[in-house]
């Protein structure tokens, strides 16, 4: 078995990943900004059914200084790169996430070349697939990217574009035997292990919780977590993702009323408090003047998107779950840790 550095160990996705990792019998080293996050770290892989133990380890590296990359690379076979800022609301300044983001998977790309790695699977977003384009009515693919420059696209899908741009062009350039793999995932889903998890899980969260009165005209890709952990692994070995970019996403992309909706046929009482009421656009602009949160959706108001994952189904054999489990996951697990209201608790 092999030996698999994971950036970003204390993340959603990146938990995901070890846990996979570990179960398929390789060791993992993780990087943290602060190593006094160790214990939540384990503490969360025991959560999701694993007993780390000495095959996990942890070293400290940040994605905007060089120090400690080389330590977290020295040994390692493969390296999956997920670590990426992803705020909740819009900075003041778009390079706050852009400059991490691009310097970081640079950094990491470039050690991990200096240390002999075999592959680095990098995970972008459909954030750098999807945006800032003409509305057309075919499902993205791997062949489209955002525009960074188009005036709605927010500064997230810029950072993810930037990124994953500087990658590819590293390894085009000074890459020498190192190979690159992308994968993209579209909104992910899927039972959380702590306290730390992605922003799209917020929006189960505020749903569960009864924090929105009504539901915005928006549509987005829903995908689990475990099937993108997956996807990273298969990725990370397989020869054909060599130099591959590969969408993770199951099914037709989702309303958020159809997300309510979801919630509300599958938990019954636990869900009693889920908003369905379609809020009119204006309703939701006028919301953003004092949330940053809700301004940052605004340029995809009644936007329709799709995409397909095909492409990893065919390389890779990749199998995703239904969306609806995704759904479901995540809100049970918010319910199972206590990470809702106590009156949606109480209703489970």
């Amino acid at each position: 078995m092999s030996t698999v550095l994971v950036t970003g160990g204390s993340g959603f996705i990146g938990s995901h990943c070890i846990l996979q990792l570990l179960a398929a019998g390789h060791s993992v080293r993780t990087t943290l900004r602060d190593l006094k996050r160790e214990d939540e770290v384990r503490s969360m892989l025991r959560e999701g059914g694993a007993e780390p133990g000495e095959r996990v380890s942890f070293v400290a590296a940040d994605l905007e200084s060089d120090a400690g990359w080389p330590q977290a690379v020295a040994g390692c076979d493969y390296v999956l790169h997920i670590a990426s800022p992803f705020p909740q609301g819009v900075p003041k300044d778009p390079n706050e996430l852009i400059v991490p983001a691009r310097e970081g998977a640079l950094r990491v790309l470039r050690a991990a070349r200096d240390a002999g790695v075999k592959r680095v699977v990098l995970t972008s977003s459909f954030a750098a697939i999807g945006y800032g384009q003409k509305p057309r009515s075919a499902p993205f693919d791997e062949t489209s990217w955002t525009d960074p420059n188009a005036a709605d696209v927010q500064p997230y899908a810029k950072s993810k574009t930037f990124a994953e741009r500087a990658a590819w062009d590293f390894i085009a350039r000074d890459g020498s035997r190192l190979e690159l793999s992308v994968v993209n995932p579209v909104g992910v889903f899927g039972p959380v292990l702590g306290p730390d998890y992605s922003t799209s899980i917020l929006l189960v969260q505020r749903l569960m919780d009864g924090g929105m009165p009504g539901v915005p005209r928006l549509t987005f890709g829903v995908v689990d977590v475990r099937d993108v952990a997956d996807l990273h692994i298969r990725a990370m070995t397989h020869p054909a993702a060599k130099g591959e970019r590969l969408l993770a996403v199951s099914g037709d992309f989702m309303s958020i009323r159809e997300i309510a909706t979801v919630l509300k046929e599958r938990l019954g009482a636990a869900a009693k408090r889920v908003p369905t009421r379609q809020l009119p656009d204006f309703v939701v602009r006028l919301a953003a003047l004092g949330d940053p949160a809700v301004k940052q959706i605004l340029p995809e108001l009644g936007k329709v998107k799709n995409a397909t994952g095909e492409k990893a189904k065919r390389l890779l054999g990749w199998s995703p779950r239904p969306r609806e489990e995704a759904i479901i996951a995540t809100a049970q697990s918010l319910l199972r840790l206590g990470l809702l209201k106590e009156s949606a608790k109480k209703a489970a």
